[in-house]
């Protein structure tokens, strides 16, 4: 148990320091809180996905790599945005919704066809990750015509320097403690579990999941509190597109993952429920209450309750 409390200790605090240290640097250059909170946030809180996965797949289990994208992902729903609203309600940006949303789907379906034969290979991690090229230029694009990178005005040369090199540092003491922490993290929740009879798919979708999901709940929170809905929802809304293309894209070209059938019949489907029950929520909501709030925990909790009733307990 110590090992998997010291692992999520430093990833979370890998996380904070990546996302300090990228944010800094992409509002340093001019762009906007709600793109930041969809690329360069939501792709730092992603990392502790990606280098547990990775190591995850390459030394211990694929279930590893796969159980903690879904999971993850399901917890980025009903834990992340669920807590933050019932802490803080959150105005949504619509538009946000409708410019990003669809690509969250598109992923969701693509990993689920992509599993339709029980394994996911070389092949199809590029095409995922093709399809994250895509996305990317499709950011890019709307960066270009909404955001202005341009310094402010009232930042130096001299102190955008310091500043660079700052942020520079950073970015690599979080790579360092996402390395530790991801390993430490594989470690101490198989220990637990396989303690209590269970295997290493359920390690990754219920312990390792919620643990590499801290930086988004955190950041979040944080969000919300500061009443940055935008930035708080575009996070999970971009972490859950990384997840599966950038991640399972990596990941399957290294190392083929195997698709269980309780996976195909349990897990996935329950991944497509809650993404589509996110996307209405926030696509024709204006506000989303603390009472919307603690139905998504709620989901979150019978999504936990389902994995245990699938597994015999």
């Amino acid at each position: 148990m110590a090992v998997f409390v010291v692992g999520v200790v430093l990833l979370y605090l890998g996380a904070e320091l990546l996302v300090d240290g990228a944010a800094s640097l992409a509002l340093g250059y001019g762009m906007r809180a709600t793109t930041v909170g969809v690329t360069v946030i939501a792709f730092a809180t992603t990392a502790p996905e990606l280098i547990v996965s990775t190591i995850g797949g390459l030394t211990e289990s694929d279930g590893i790599a796969l159980g903690n994208i879904i999971g993850s992902n399901v917890a980025n729903i009903g834990l992340v945005l669920g807590m933050s609203a019932v802490a803080y309600p959150m105005h949504v940006d619509r538009s946000l919704v409708r410019k990003h949303g669809p690509f969250m789907m598109l992923a969701v379906v693509g990993l689920v066809v992509l599993s339709s034969d029980s394994l996911i290979g070389m092949v199809d991690g590029i095409l995922l990750l093709g399809l994250l090229a895509v996305y990317m230029g499709y950011i890019i694009y709307r960066a270009r015509r909404s955001d202005g990178a341009v310094l402010p005005d009232e930042l130096s040369p001299e102190d955008e320097q310091t500043g660079s090199r700052l942020d520079i540092v950073k970015v690599i003491g979080a790579i360092l403690c996402l390395l530790a922490g991801s390993r430490a993290l594989i470690v101490g929740g198989q220990n637990v579990l396989h303690a209590l009879g269970f295997g290493d798919l359920f390690v990754g979708l219920t312990v390792i999941a919620i643990g590499t999901s801290m930086p988004e709940l955190a950041t979040s929170l944080v969000s919300a509190y500061r009443e940055g809905a935008a930035f708080s929802v575009g996070n999970v809304i971009g972490s859950n597109i990384y997840n599966i293309l950038a991640v399972i894209g990596i990941v399957a070209v290294i190392v083929p993952i195997h698709v269980s059938g309780s996976t195909k019949t349990v897990e996935l489907p329950l991944l497509v429920v809650f993404t589509v029950v996110v996307l209405a929520l926030l696509g024709f909501r204006e506000r989303v209450t603390r009472l919307e709030g603690a139905v998504l925990l709620g989901g979150y909790g019978v999504f936990i309750y389902l994995l245990l009733l699938a597994r015999g307990f």
